[in-house]
């Protein structure tokens, strides 16, 4: 595989740069491919050295003979999941949205939008 296919292949892979206020830096991570992350206090040098490690990994995996993970955005998703909860915490959210005269999936959905 040459380097432009390798990074061609990468950049199909999710990367997040983020503060972390517990770590006082910059993480870069891609949960797709990498268990760790890549520290920094710079937010630009942690996403450049991101890439260059999903490169890394991408070109490993494919040395490896090893299949690619698909990428999340080329997965395939209904719009829906179950989630278990506490059914004090289900009725608690029954609650608030229908005090905000909404329903219970719309309550909901607005709320993980804010997380």
């Amino acid at each position: 595989m040459t380097r432009s296919q390798i990074k061609a292949q990468a950049a199909r892979y999710a990367k997040f740069v983020e503060w972390s206020d517990e770590d006082r830096c910059f993480i870069g991570r891609c949960p797709e491919l990498m268990l760790g992350g890549i520290h920094g206090q710079d937010e630009a040098k942690v996403y450049a050295e991101l890439c260059r490690a999903v490169e890394e990994m991408v070109g490993l995996i494919h040395a490896d003979g090893q299949e690619m993970p698909c990428p999340l955005g080329q997965k395939e998703f209904s719009g829906k999941f179950v989630l278990r909860i506490e059914p004090a915490i289900h009725r608690r959210l029954a609650a608030k949205a229908l005090a905000a005269g909404e329903s219970l999936n719309s309550y909901c959905a607005k709320a993980l939008l804010k997380a």
